[in-house]
C-alpha cells in the first residue's frame, strides 16, 4: 500500500494534523482540499480551530484504511507543498 509522508495511523485512521499562518490560508486549503475530494469521491474528516487543522481519512465503505486513503493523503501533501507554507 502507498505511503504518505507525515501522515500517521492513529484510532485506526489515517491522520494529520497543519498549522497555517493564519484562518484565510486554512479556509483556502480546505477549499482547494474540498475540489479534490469530489474529484477523488473520498472525503476526509477534518476539525479546524483558527490556523489549526486535522485531517482524517478512513474508507467506510471497507471498515478500513484503504488505498484510497493513501492517495488522497499524498494529493492533500501535493496541495501543501505546492501552495501553502505551514508553521
Amino acid at each position: 500500500m502507498e505511503q504518505a509522508e507525515g501522515w500517521i495511523i492513529e484510532n485506526n485512521v489515517l491522520g494529520k494534523e497543519f498549522v497555517f499562518k493564519d484562518f484565510v490560508t486554512v479556509i483556502q486549503f480546505i477549499n482547494e482540499v474540498a475540489l479534490w475530494s469530489e474529484k477523488y469521491k473520498h472525503h476526509p474528516v477534518w476539525t479546524n480551530n483558527y490556523n489549526k487543522l486535522k485531517i482524517t481519512l478512513f474508507t467506510d465503505s471497507e471498515n478500513s484504511i484503504t488505498e484510497k486513503d493513501y492517495q488522497l493523503a499524498s494529493k492533500i501533501n501535493d496541495i501543501l507543498e505546492a501552495k501553502y507554507i505551514c508553521k
